[in-house]
């Protein structure tokens, strides 16, 4: 189906979200359309709740910079030995290609491009290293805008997990961490 269908089609069962989604997207036409299959309500529907349903706390665990980039690095390395290159090789022969959307997601996009001649590996590894450093990075930012985050700093309690979760749990708790 075609993006201009598709929006047509998201237009007839949520008229509301069709108005705030542009009508190129079409991942997020996509999507809307997936939550009005999958739950029966439309997209817009989920806007403008004032009220959580549930006493929620949100608690984020940080790091430095340097050893949150070390770890990306790091994880990346592995994801490497363990497979991803032969990973990503087999759903190309399936016939995967970079247009679909599950193609383009981290690792993916710059694997089938090193797949496909268009740069080396050592610069598909590098792309992707950077480039989930610069997700992580707008991540954080995104979740620091939130006010309800607890934020607990790992070197504060040096990287110990036991204390970290025991600090969480205080704060769980209503006591001060």
């Amino acid at each position: 189906m075609y993006k201009r269908q598709l929006y047509e089609l998201l237009k007839t069962q949520d008229i509301e979200s069709a108005e705030t989604i542009n009508q190129n997207d079409r991942k997020k036409i996509i999507r809307a359309l997936e939550i009005i299959n999958e739950t029966g309500k439309p997209l817009s529907s989920t806007r403008g709740i004032k009220e959580p349903e549930f006493n929620v706390k949100w608690i984020g665990r940080n790091f430095d910079r340097e050893t949150l980039y070390k770890r990306i690095d790091d994880r990346i390395d592995e994801m490497l030995k363990e497979g991803l290159l032969e990973e990503v090789q087999k759903l190309k022969d399936m016939g995967y290609h970079r247009g679909m959307v599950s193609m383009q997601g981290l690792g993916y996009k710059e694997i089938l491009a090193y797949l496909d001649g268009k740069y080396d590996l050592d610069t598909a590894v590098y792309t992707i290293k950077r480039d989930t450093r610069h997700f992580a990075k707008r991540q954080l930012t995104w979740f620091r805008r939130e006010r309800q985050v607890t934020w607990i700093q790992k070197e504060v309690y040096d990287y110990d997990e036991d204390r970290i979760l025991k600090a969480m749990l205080s704060h769980l708790e209503g006591k001060i961490c």
